[in-house]
Formats: structure tokens, sequence, C-alpha cells
């Protein structure tokens, strides 16, 4: 891997896609948790499936396909599932689920990125002490970053302008792409979740951060380790014409409770009580504020259907 001082974006698309990079030998369930990772998750996603009447689900940045796995039984055989990732397929998936390093030409159905566009590498910009926009310089061996050449971008100006010294920004042109050309091949719904931003609150200092084995550490672009910035939501659903809403609404929208079972039912059903529990506190997980209910959902129906509309 390249050692020398490179722009943020292409340090990091080595770092998470190169060979050997951190997504080609890693699952991203050995170093975090993702609502894919959250039982209950699977249910308000077949569910979404049932409401569009949707014949194929394509999971973009499927990880270890344990969203797909636990979607099998609870959205039958006639439901085509797919995963795709860069890894190798994951041992012990059901045959009945395929598995691809590309997306498909056409997604007829339903799309699914749940913290896919996160890792989307972007420029890092930051302004320098006198006033000037850069790009930042990283070293991918030790994470020691420098100001390179001054960077200007029609994206930065209308989406996440910065002027005081100090200020960084992440731009997010490349994610509005991606996410753009994803769904231009999908005839039905696409669905992007992840942590992310508007314009009224973009974080001043940015929100580039890494992870391995459970814990936040260093922002090395080594390939040891995640590398991830939340998204400028707003400016991706302008490209796609979806709509927003944090996950706590749309798993509402979709059925799932997080209230207790009643307490009649430890004495007339022990065993269905705690099954029950265990549920609750899962949903409870899934739509907590502060964590993974405040993730954002841009949705875009292609079909008109409005599956999840406001």
């Amino acid at each position: 891997m390249t050692k020398r001082p490179l722009p943020w974006r292409d340090a990091w698309e080595q770092a998470l896609y190169a060979d050997g990079g951190f997504f080609r030998r890693s699952r991203p369930a050995e170093h975090f948790r993702t609502s894919a990772h959250v039982g209950e998750f699977a249910g308000a996603m077949a569910e979404l499936v049932r409401r569009s009447a949707a014949p194929t689900v394509v999971d973009l940045g499927a990880g270890g396909g344990e969203l797909l796995a636990a979607l099998r039984p609870l959205v039958g055989d006639a439901v085509e599932l797919v995963g795709v990732e860069l890894a190798d397929r994951p041992t012990g998936l059901p045959a009945s689920i395929g598995w691809l390093s590309t997306l498909p030409d056409h997604v007829d159905g339903l799309l699914i990125a749940n913290e896919w566009l996160d890792n989307i590498p972007c420029d890092i910009v930051e302004v320098a002490g006198d006033g000037v926009i850069r790009e930042v310089l990283v070293d991918p061996a030790t994470g020691e970053e420098t100001l390179g050449d001054p960077y200007d971008s029609p994206w930065l100006r209308d989406w996440w302008p910065v002027a005081e010294p100090g200020e960084r920004a992440e731009v997010g042109a490349a994610r509005d792409a991606a996410w753009s050309g994803a769904v231009s091949r999908v005839s039905g719904t696409a669905v992007a979740i992840d942590y992310g931003h508007t314009l009224a609150d973009r974080p001043p200092f940015g929100t580039l951060r890494s992870y391995a084995a459970g814990r936040e550490v260093d922002v090395i672009p080594d390939g040891s380790r995640d590398v991830t910035a939340h998204v400028a939501i707003d400016s991706v659903a302008a490209v796609t014409g979806g709509h927003t809403l944090r996950q706590r609404e749309a798993l509402s929208t979709l059925g799932l409770d997080a209230s207790c079972p009643p307490i009649d039912l430890a004495r007339s059903d022990p065993a269905g009580y705690l099954q029950k529990l265990a549920a609750a506190g899962e949903v409870g997980e899934l739509i907590a504020r502060g964590g993974l209910g405040d993730f954002w959902w841009l949705v875009t129906d292609t079909t008109g259907h409005g599956t999840l509309a406001p």
C-alpha cells in the first residue's frame, strides 16, 4: 500500500477496497454492531418487502449476509435474495441467497443499503490559517495530515460551506453520485440507511472516524480498520428525489413496537413472555435516541407506490 501522503479520498479507497483492504478481508460484524445484526430489524425489512410486493431484495454492502439470512424464513422462497459485497461469499449462507461482487444492472424490487454510504470515500477539506480552503492529505501509514492545494467545488459551496480557519468538510459529491447510480437501476424501492446530518447541523470539524474490534480507534487509512464519515443526507436526497425520515419513525411505520409485554403473560406463558420481552429490547435498541434510532432513512420509490411515504 502506498505510504506517501495522499488526498484523503485516495487513501480511504485503498484502505477499504484495494487488495488486502479492510472490507476485502473483514466482516463488519467482527468490528461493530449495525441494525442488520439486531434480530427484529429483519422483521421490519420483511414487512417492507410485503408492502412493496418486492420479488427481489438486494442488500448492497451485505457484510456477512446476516440480514439476508434472517430474511429468508420471513419472506419465503418466492422472493429472490441477493447480497452485494466485495468479500467472498460467507461460509454457511443459505444456498438460496445469491452473492455478487457488484450491483446488478437492474433490481426489480427492493434495494437496501444499510451503512453503505458512510464508507464511500470522499474528499476532505480544511480552511487554512490564511482563510483558503485546502484539500487535506494523509500519510496512510501513520494518519498524519497535511494541507495540500486550494480546493473548490460547487458541492462544497452549496452543501457544506466553510469559512473559519480549522473548519473541515467532507465533500459528499461522490456519495451523491454513488447512490444516484444505484437508484437508477431500481424498479421499485431503494432505501439507504445511515448516520448523517443536514445543512442546518453540519459538524464544524467533520466526522471522520475509525473502528476496529468493537471500539473507536485512531483514524489511520492503513487497511487495518474501518474508515467512515457521516452522510450529508439532504444532498443525497436532492439528487435522487427521495424523502428522509429517522429510523425510529420508519420502524414504527413498519409495525415495530418497543412496549413490554403484559406481565400476566409471564404467568400464563413464561417462555412466550421472555421471547416478547427480548424482542421489545431489540426494538428499543433499534429506535433509541442517541443511537440507532437517530439513523436516517432515505427512501426513493421509483414506481410511485409510496411504501414509506411521509
